[in-house]
This record gives structure tokens, C-alpha cells and sequence, in this order.
């Protein structure tokens, strides 16, 4: 039998922390349910009972819930959801968070506040339980390895210098977890890398801000999908958020489609359907790298992909902080190649040179 999760609830809305608790408590696999009011509250209820999971809100008084969430990834890392309104202000500080390593991001509702959070109720379980299922050790492995990845980066060296036209391509697909391990990719990558395109799940406030970041924080360009952008080397695009993005070959050039559609395994963008499109566009000049991430999404696609000739990596169980979308592809027979988070570089880096 599956261990109980037992969760903290930490906003300053008391409607809000009744809402998440009844929600919550109707699930089989939920333990126990504790709120707390703000983070210094919730500091003495967890001295007492340390939670599983925290859903936590980001403006709060006496102590922001980013300050609190710093907090915890250097004291005892444990997997957090922010749940916040997202104004611009709140977009802002909640990407911050999950920069910080939180786990999840959902949007709280602004207007209707009790009928929003009745329906969004499912999405709010199923990120509770992934969460609940998460290796705390693997946790904090993770958060110590970035910080010393920051503080000693090792950058791939290569010295071939070839013109921005890419023969190859490559598709990465991640979720939770996934804005850590991109920057540990994409920062060890040089300018004559082959381009790539790449689907993070998160909420389209967010992936223009972080494609920001990460383009401050690597040598290769990054930046945010628009239709009909070339796929370059050195370029690496982030799909918009909301949005599918496909590649799409028009001439001898690869270019990616930022489209609409219906939500493709539970997501848009969804990976299956970035893979989907280059099994078909590109085949065997093209990878793809499915890394941490909870469900299935990509999995089904990386088969196409292999099936087409393409090279097929999965990031292992031991680098991952969810192991979910890898072992899904594995189980599959999808991945050619299983490897650490940090030999993923590497091996971009010989497929562009091949």
C-alpha cells in the first residue's frame, strides 16, 4: 500500500486554505492536510510534522513565499507548488520561484474564487500526487548540483566554427524539474552547437521571462518561439507557453510552427507533438532528448522518432527529479541512449559534428 501524503497549505487567504483542504481530503492517497496563514506559521507547524508536499502562495505578510522557499531548498529541500495569482507583478516573482525549485506552478483564480477552484480541482490533485511521489533525496541532490554548476560552470569546448545554417536538429521535452536541467544543458553548450527546439511544460506567462533568463545564463542564444522561426545553430527555442510548436522543413531550411490545437496528452505545448513533427520532418538529422518530468507526455513521440531515424536519448532515474516522462519512453523502448543530466551536452555537441 502507497504511503499517505500529507500536505501543507500555506496562503494568507483563509478561503483559499479551506478550498485547497477539501480538495485535497477527498483523495484516497492524502494523509493529512495543515494550513497555515504565512510561512513563519507554517515554520512551527513543520517543526512539529514536516509535510510531504507544500502548496505554497507567493505574496504573503511577514515573509514572502519566495524567501520561504529559499529557505527550505538550502535547509531540507521538499517538492513545493506555488499556487498564485498571476498578474504581471506575480508572474514575475512566481517564475522566481520556480527558478528557486519549485516543483509545480498553478494559477490561482482571481475572479469566482470557489467555482474557479472547484474545477481546477483535478489539476491541483494530479500535481499534488506527482509531487507526493517525489524522492526527497533526490531533491536535494539536485539543488546542491546546480549550485555548483553555477558557482564552476563547465562549459562543452568545441573548436569548430561553421555558419548558423543547421542540418541537424534536435527536440528536448521536459517538465517538472525541467528549468533546472535545461540550464545545466544548454549552459555547457558553444555557439556552433546544432539547433534545437525545445517544449517546457509551464504557463505561457512564464516561458518569454525564461527564456530570458536562460539566454543571460549561456553562450548560445536563447529565446522564446515565434512562427515560423529558423532553427539555427547555437539558437535554442523555447515554445511559448499555451501554444504547440512543430518543426516544420521549407526548402533546405528548418523552420518551427507556434500553433494552436487542442491539448495533446493533457498538454500544450505538448512534446509528442514536437517529436511527432520531427520523426516526420527530419528524421534521422534529428535527436531527441526527453528528460525529468512527470506523466507520459513525449514518450509516444520519442518512439516515432526513433522508429525514424533519429537518435534517442532519455535522462536516467538518478538525475532526474522526476523520473516519470524518461522511464515512460524506456518502457517503451524509445531511448536509444540512457545518461546523466550532464552528458547530455556531450552528446548534442557529436551529433552536431557528425
Amino acid at each position: 500500500m502507497a504511503q499517505k501524503v500529507n500536505v501543507l497549505v500555506v496562503d494568507d487567504s483563509a478561503l483559499i486554505r479551506k478550498l485547497v483542504a477539501e480538495i485535497l481530503l477527498k483523495e484516497s492517497f492524502i494523509g493529512s492536510v495543515e494550513t497555515a496563514s504565512d510561512p513563519i506559521f507554517a515554520r512551527q507547524k513543520m517543526e512539529k510534522q514536516w509535510p510531504d508536499v507544500l502548496v505554497l502562495d507567493v505574496e504573503m505578510p511577514r515573509m514572502d513565499g519566495i524567501t520561504f522557499l529559499r529557505q527550505l531548498m538550502h535547509e531540507k529541500p521538499i517538492p513545493v507548488i506555488i499556487f498564485s495569482a498571476l498578474t504581471e507583478k506575480g508572474a514575475e516573482t512566481s517564475f522566481q520561484a520556480l527558478t528557486a525549485g519549485a516543483f509545480d506552478v498553478l494559477t490561482k483564480p482571481k475572479i469566482d474564487i470557489k467555482e474557479t477552484v472547484g474545477k481546477m480541482g483535478a489539476e491541483l490533485i494530479d500535481a499534488v500526487q506527482a509531487a507526493g511521489a517525489v524522492d526527497h533525496h533526490s531533491l536535494k541532490a539536485h539543488h546542491e548540483a546546480s549550485l555548483l554548476s553555477r558557482q564552476n560552470p563547465q562549459t562543452v569546448v568545441s573548436p569548430i566554427k561553421l555558419s548558423r545554417t543547421t542540418e541537424k536538429v534536435v527536440a528536448i521535452g521536459t517538465s517538472a524539474g525541467g528549468t533546472q536541467a535545461l540550464l545545466e544543458v544548454l549552459s555547457r553548450l558553444t555557439p556552433d552547437c546544432p539547433g534545437i527546439a525545445v517544449v517546457q511544460h509551464m504557463p505561457e506567462q512564464f516561458t518569454a521571462s525564461f527564456a530570458e533568463r536562460l539566454n543571460s545564463m549561456c553562450s548560445i542564444e536563447v529565446r522564446e518561439a515565434k512562427n515560423m522561426d529558423r532553427m539555427e545553430r547555437g539558437l535554442a527555442l523555447i515554445a511559448r507557453g499555451n501554444k504547440h510548436m512543430r518543426l516544420k522543413m521549407s526548402g533546405a531550411m528548418y523552420h518551427v510552427e507556434v500553433v494552436d490545437g487542442p491539448h495533446v496528452s493533457r498538454h500544450r505545448p505538448s512534446v509528442n507533438v514536437l517529436f511527432r513533427s520531427f520523426a516526420k520532418q527530419a528524421g534521422s538529422n534529428s535527436l531527441g532528448i526527453i528528460m525529468t518530468g512527470m506523466g507520459d507526455d513525449g514518450a509516444a513521440g520519442l518512439l516515432e522518432m526513433k522508429e525514424s531515424g533519429a537518435k534517442t536519448i532519455a535522462q536516467d532515474k538518478d538525475s532526474c527529479i522526476v523520473f516519470g516522462m524518461p522511464r515512460e519512453a524506456i518502457n517503451r523502448g524509445a531511448a536509444d541512449t540512457i545518461l546523466p543530466l550532464l552528458d547530455i551536452p556531450n552528446q548534442i555537441m557529436r551529433f552536431g559534428q557528425i
